[in-house]
């Protein structure tokens, strides 16, 4: 393959954008990432990296505990309003079935790290891609801050919004709202023994999460069953009127809360999937893909998944093949990504019931799974994923059973 068809243009420095540049730097392509955003932000939230991206990491070579740390919780689990646990898994349990328990780390520490594992000036910062041109053949990228010609793969990580995706599959319904709000932050540091578990709180209508991260920092959010657009006067008010009576720790993590840095999004999903994840030398991946709630974690862990299977069927593609490598991309992620993308939506709409007689028959049903039955639950998610690392085998078990 030449030069030229060796060069790849990412839409997007999100995390599946960054390790899908990651994954083909290491794989001897050109890479160039750009990013409407102005620089690199320290704003955002956590994500929890869960053992099937973990070893997508790995797949690549990628250190990601090296990179930002490791900090195992002792448990995990749902608890309800009043503090009463509804099911707990001992990470130990977790690292028995699936080989390593999940990593909780902040998303601007993962894109930071990934950004420092490509060469000096791969991101382009300030630009937006606005559209994609000849992918059927030779195509140009046309950005905000002009044309890009020779690219032999473009890879669209532009997001939930993805104007490529638009354009492209313009037949396509688009989002669907799924009737929540979230909010998120980050925290400095853990205070307390109560800070230091990792567990999601439900109640009627409401959820409210609490996550350390690697770094020592506590990631916490809440959703609540709202219109959409619905944006209080007052966020610090807000949280306290729907969780402030709830079990420690909540009402102290929300004392300490800064208004001005908690993020609020309504929660989107793909009304439908994409009949396929391509376009000649043009992909999608991640949210732009297969946007879906966080209900199962399982977003961000996705994209990863996507960059490294893609990277991996590209891996000595010849010039003429790369359509054909992205072909079977597509039918490698689609069913895959469809699947959590229509389990989440189910999850969540357990979740946020708000029925009083609904949620007490969903909390006993919780309460009696035994721990083995919800193991198994999320094999498919965690174990349902195996890239060959430092081999040339086709990745295998690529589709989810539901």
């Amino acid at each position: 393959m030449s030069a030229l068809q060796r060069h790849v243009v990412v839409a997007g420095a999100g995390i599946g954008g960054l390790t899908a540049a990651v994954a083909l730097h290491r794989r001897g392509w050109r890479v160039t990432v750009c990013e409407r955003a102005p620089g690199p932000t320290a704003v955002g939230a956590g994500i929890v990296l869960a053992p099937n991206a973990l070893r997508a990491f790995d797949a690549i070579g990628f250190d990601v505990t090296s990179a930002v740390g490791r900090a195992v919780p002792a448990a995990m689990g749902l608890r309800r309003s009043d503090g009463r646990w509804l099911n707990r898994a001992d990470t130990a349990a977790v690292t028995a079935r699936y080989g390593g328990p999940p990593l909780a780390v902040h998303r601007s520490a993962l894109a930071g790290a990934l950004a420092a594992a490509l060469p000096e000036d791969t991101i382009r910062y300030g630009v937006a891609v606005t559209s994609v041109d000849g992918a059927d053949g030779s195509p140009v990228v046309r950005t905000s801050a002009g044309d890009l010609g020779g690219a032999g793969l473009v890879l669209a990580a532009d997001g939930i919004h993805s104007p490529l995706r638009r354009r492209y599959f313009p037949d396509h319904p688009g989002l669907r709202y799924s009737g929540e709000t979230a909010w998120r932050t980050v925290l400095p540091s853990v205070v307390s023994p109560a800070e230091s578990l990792t567990a999601e709180t439900w109640g009627r209508g409401e959820r409210f999460g609490v996550v350390p991260l690697a770094d020592g920092r506590i990631y916490v959010y809440a959703t609540a069953v709202a219109p959409e657009g619905y944006r209080p006067a007052d966020v610090r008010t807000e949280l306290l009127r729907r969780y402030g009576s709830w079990h420690d720790p909540i009402p102290a993590l929300l004392e300490r809360i800064d208004p001005a840095a908690v993020l609020q999004h309504d929660l989107h999903d793909l009304a439908a999937p994409l009949p396929r994840f391509h376009h000649g030398r043009l992909a999608w991946l991640g949210d732009a893909a297969h946007a879906m709630t966080p209900n199962l974690g399982q977003g961000g862990c996705q994209a990863i998944e996507d960059a490294v299977v893609l990277a991996h069927l590209l891996d000595g593609a010849g010039g003429g093949d790369v359509p054909a490598a992205l072909a079977a991309y597509s039918a490698a992620r689609c069913a895959r990504t469809d699947a959590i993308r229509v389990r989440a939506r189910r999850a969540g709409r357990i979740a946020a019931l708000t029925h009083p007689l609904a949620v007490a028959v969903r909390d006993l049903a919780v309460r009696a799974t035994p721990a083995r039955a919800a193991h198994r639950a999320m094999d498919d998610l965690f174990a349902g994923f195996t890239v060959p690392g430092g081999t040339d085998t086709v990745p295998v078990d690529v589709r989810t059973r539901w």
